[in-house]
């Protein structure tokens, strides 16, 4: 018996990975958060699959489910929106199935910040714009983040900033980057990107908070920050320089 962590992407269907199709339709148990996991993709389980909603229950009961279904010998696909690796806690879990000695594994998906780039349109890293992308988040009602990882902290580095879990802290967020950023620094905001009601709104430091309030955006979302989301002037890669040496190309078939 396993218990599959599972990516289940950031929302359509169609960006579940193959792997993680084959494991939900194998499992005869199936853990998952009903606002953040399509209908769609519950219903790859089987049909006489056990299903649980997990948004009301707490840490502990999830875990009694598991460990239930391993005392049972049933596989367990325990899915989680975007990728597992970044605010899915997913980690609290495993220590727990740890403490238990109960296996587990876990499936790659296609993170939220990916989507949402896509949706813009546009590559995050630009050649001597923008070369590092920083996931992070606010704290507000949630754990504080570590003294040094506070936005004051990470903003100096001018990097594309990405704030999951914050679109409910944003006169934080503006206060905090304008003096870093600039109040015309790009900001784009992106709610449930690839879901059938994705919205995308852009603007600046200086008035996408207005823009948010707006469209009434309190969860689900989103921002991104920094220069390269305006597509400015940018270096072409010397990837594919003229002038780079390059190896002789394969022979046909290898």
């Amino acid at each position: 018996m396993t218990v599959h962590f599972i990516g289940a992407g950031p929302g359509a269907p169609d960006l579940l990975t193959l792997r993680a199709q084959r494991l939900i339709r194998a499992c005869p148990v199936l853990l998952y958060a009903g606002s953040l996991i399509p209908r769609e993709v519950i219903a790859e389980a089987p049909a006489d699959a056990r299903i649980v909603d997990t948004t009301s229950l707490t840490l502990d009961q999830i875990i009694d489910l598991l460990a239930e279904a391993h005392a049972q010998g049933h596989d367990v696909a325990r899915l989680h929106s975007g990728d597992p690796s970044v605010y899915s806690a997913m980690a609290e879990q495993i220590r727990r199935l740890q403490a238990r000695g109960i296996p587990y594994d876990i499936c790659p998906g296609v993170p939220s910040f990916a989507a949402a780039a896509a949706l813009l349109g546009q590559e995050l890293t630009l050649p001597e714009v923008a070369q590092t992308v920083i996931l992070t988040r606010t704290a507000q009602c949630s754990t504080a983040l570590p003294p040094r990882e506070s936005l004051e902290i990470l903003g100096q580095s001018g990097a594309t900033l990405v704030l999951h879990l914050s679109i409910g802290n944003m006169t934080h967020v503006v206060d905090t980057l304008t003096p870093l950023y600039g109040a015309e620094c790009p900001v784009a905001v992106v709610f449930r990107a690839t879901w059938p009601d994705e919205l995308v709104l852009r603007g600046t430091l200086s008035d996408i908070q207005a823009k948010v309030e707006a469209a009434g955006l309190i969860r689900t979302a989103l921002i991104l920050v920094g220069p390269s989301l305006a597509l400015p002037c940018f270096a072409e890669s010397h990837l594919y320089a003229a002038d780079r040496e390059r190896a002789p190309a394969p022979p046909p078939g290898r």
